[in-house]
């Protein structure tokens, strides 16, 4: 059944703790659990606060940076990643978010290589553990250091290269939204879509991630959840606000907005499940 979900990077300044319970006050059912959040309170203690309060995790954020270009070297972050699959599983979420990391100095083939490497290593224990390894692509007007996966057409070629069913989609409106015809592509998306993430704009981005409120960009958000559910897509719906554009804004009032959203969104009926 649909869910709403709210990433912990909306809420940058409070801690795990603060989130999750927070989270839990506003009605909000599910959480994007961000490693570095749950690190720092104690990953052990964050397992049973989630259990404890009936939190759901909706996916887990994130790992990779496999082409080196913030310090590691490709094994580090390999373990690192095995390591955050298992912490996913822990959590009881079945989607890890995977970044290549940025292409750096590296030509084209040689930074795909390196992260198809890292996935095909990833993939045997990710499957062993049912945790779906989610490849976000992000626009190029802010995918910095994250990621040279730009478009869903890089997407794809990396599927096809892997051949892996376990590597999965991160559909997210931020990004994908002013995609041409992205509405009518999204019955051919629908087998591969990991977890949707719900994002509006008001441009695109220009060096970094300026997030609005839902519904009050240019993005075809109704179009693109109305496409999703009419094809079948039941999962969570993550939002993600960050950026100047919502910084006047309490954290209160982007949870309280997040829910009214996405009731909106998908219609009285639904309500917040």
């Amino acid at each position: 059944m649909a869910c709403l979900s709210v990433s912990e990077t909306t809420t940058f300044r409070w801690s795990f703790e603060e989130d999750v319970l927070r989270y839990k006050a506003a009605g909000i059912p599910a959480i994007g659990v961000w490693r570095q959040k749950l690190s720092d309170f104690g990953e052990e203690k964050g397992a049973e606060l989630l259990s404890e309060t009936g939190m759901q995790v909706s996916h887990l954020f994130w790992a990779g940076g496999f082409t080196g270009t913030d310090g590691r070297t490709f094994r580090g972050a390999v373990e690192d990643a095995l390591e955050a699959v298992r912490t996913a599983a822990e959590l009881k979420t079945r989607c890890l978010l995977v970044y290549s990391g940025a292409r750096g100095l590296h030509t084209h083939n040689h930074a795909r290589r390196l992260f198809r490497e890292a996935l095909k290593e990833m993939i045997p224990l990710a499957q062993e553990l049912g945790v779906f390894l989610g490849v976000e692509p992000m626009h190029p007007g802010c995918a910095g250091d994250f990621t040279f996966i730009t478009d869903l057409d890089e997407y794809f070629k990396l599927v096809d290269a892997i051949g892996s069913n376990q590597v999965k989609l991160i559909f997210d409106v931020y990004h994908l939204g002013a995609v041409p015809d992205i509405v009518s592509r999204i019955p051919q998306l629908i087998p591969h879509i990991a977890l949707v993430q719900l994002g509006d704009a008001k441009s695109p981005p220009n060096g970094e991630v300026n997030r609005c409120l839902l519904g009050e960009g240019s993005l075809p958000i109704v179009e693109l959840v109305r496409a999703l559910r009419d094809n079948g897509y039941d999962g969570f719906f993550d939002v993600e606000l960050i950026g100047e554009d919502v910084e006047a804004y309490s954290y209160d009032d982007l949870l309280e907005h997040a829910k009214a959203a996405y009731a909106r969104l998908l219609g009285e009926t639904a309500g917040v499940q």
